[in-house]
């Protein structure tokens, strides 16, 4: 599907293919657990996000250097722009590095080298958006945001993820009118697992932009009219919502509802080596199992510039949603 698009619910490290897994874990001496690339293909059948998430941080083990972080972003941008991504807005969580050992500047410089030259090797552009891991401590995101300011000019806002079931958005109150008061925009997952109130709680004591997810929202007919009204974007991940069993099939996705109801929607892929396709195989698979036309999912291209955060350069918003009204299906 290569309909112009922006992806703006990317965990770079949720692009980890199990070749590139297994190349790097050569290239460091990391020990896998696994037999092959096949095997390693077969352990991505998850019950919940927590059996996804334990698989998701072991993995990590294999990301150590510079290098590794740029040939992550690099092969995650290649895919990306093959599928029509024109912007990128790209997650990384710097806890589940700094965590093991890796320093965050070995993190942020070699996301940043990929970045940097994203645009003239893929025609992507891209923004990076730090995200804490909410079922760690609010003291921690605290220390990696001050470890984060002097690379600040490579980062445009701050995120939340992780588990979320438990982890209240209030518990990040501290760290997020930090952010604010650092110039950082900020968005946060809500309403994936986790009930309509914390997104609420995500825009009246975070002050979110944008809520990533947010399914859960059209269990409160008040919070869709308020998202309706304050026009703000839901980043939904539809394949993530199945392989996570949010959805039990996709045929059964409240995307086209949601849509009917007003709600700036966009989709995304989210982690998508693990949940089975990139943002183009994402769109779709949502035109096949939920019948959406052309013009739906023009709708939904149109939604993810509109929501970028892009207001520095709004000469490239609009160059790129001139791009979807004249793009023509085949």
């Amino acid at each position: 599907m290569h309909l112009p698009k922006a992806e703006l619910h990317l965990h770079i490290e949720g692009t980890l293919e199990p070749e590139l897994a297994f190349a790097l874990a050569a290239r460091n001496g990391v020990h896998l657990p696994y037999a092959d690339t096949e095997e390693l293909r077969k352990a991505y059948l998850f019950e919940d996000l927590q059996s996804f998430l334990d698989l998701y941080y072991a993995l990590m083990a294999v990301l150590r250097t510079e290098d590794d972080f740029a040939e992550l972003a690099d092969a995650y941008l290649a895919r990306a722009a093959a599928q029509g991504v024109r912007h990128a807005e790209i997650f990384f969580d710097p806890q589940a590095h700094t965590d093991r050992g890796v320093p965050i500047g070995t993190v942020i410089e070699g996301l940043g080298r990929a970045l940097d030259r994203s645009v003239e090797t893929h025609g992507v552009s891209t923004q990076l958006i730090m995200c804490f891991l909410r079922d760690k401590s609010a003291e921690s995101a605290l220390e990696t945001l001050e470890a984060a300011k002097p690379y600040l000019h490579r980062i445009s806002a701050v995120g939340l993820d992780s588990a979320e079931v438990g982890h209240p958005p209030a518990k990040f109150r501290e760290v997020y009118a930090a952010a604010t008061a650092l110039g950082l925009r900020k968005v946060a997952h809500a309403g994936e697992e986790g009930p309509p109130e914390y997104i609420r709680e995500a825009l009246d004591v975070l002050g979110v932009e944008r809520i990533d997810h947010g399914l859960r929202c059209m269990e409160d007919r008040e919070l869709v009219d308020r998202l309706v009204s304050e026009r703000i974007p839901l980043t939904l991940c539809p394949l993530s919502n199945v392989r996570l069993r949010a959805i039990d099939v996709l045929e059964e996705h409240p995307l086209r509802s949601m849509m009917d109801a007003g709600l700036l929607c966009t989709v995304n892929s989210d982690d998508p080596a693990y949940f089975g396709g990139y943002v183009g195989d994402t769109f779709h698979a949502v035109h096949e199992a939920l019948g959406l036309d052309h013009e739906q999912l023009r709708t939904l291209a149109r939604n993810s510039f509109e929501a970028a955060f892009l207001d520095h350069d709004e000469e490239r918003r609009a160059r790129y949603l001139s791009e979807v009204e004249a793009y023509t299906f085949d």
